[in-house]
């Protein structure tokens, strides 16, 4: 059985770092697509950033240049690096793996648990 298990979340003052680690386990042939995703309070769950298996990332317009992504294939584990954190930041951030092909076979689509991440004073 395939989970995500994500981790790093906690307070920082504004201008503060994080960084968060997301564990995919389980039988896994691979993952194409892992990323982190955002959930503030009372708004949609939206996308912070994702990387695929070879490499290519895509960022949110308004973290760029502060936040990395990046993973090990062979641990099947992503990290998101985020810098000069801001307030309206703050949310539960969501691991995410798409396309995960189980040694099984098929293929799914994950998400962790969530880590609150709270930028305050």
């Amino acid at each position: 059985q395939v989970q995500l298990v994500d981790s790093g979340g906690g307070l920082v003052q504004p201008g503060g770092s994080l960084r968060l680690s997301c564990a995919a386990s389980g039988s896994i042939r691979s993952i194409y697509t892992m990323g982190w995703y955002r959930q503030a309070p009372g708004k949609q769950r939206e996308l912070v950033a994702a990387i695929t298996s070879n490499g290519s990332t895509n960022y949110a317009g308004s973290v760029k240049g502060r936040f990395t992504i990046s993973r090990d294939n062979a641990k099947n584990t992503v990290y998101l690096q985020m810098n000069s954190l801001k307030t309206a930041e703050a949310g539960v951030y969501y691991c995410n793996g798409d396309g995960v092909v189980p040694i099984a076979g098929g293929r799914g689509h994950y998400w962790g648990q969530g880590t609150p991440v709270t930028a305050a004073a």
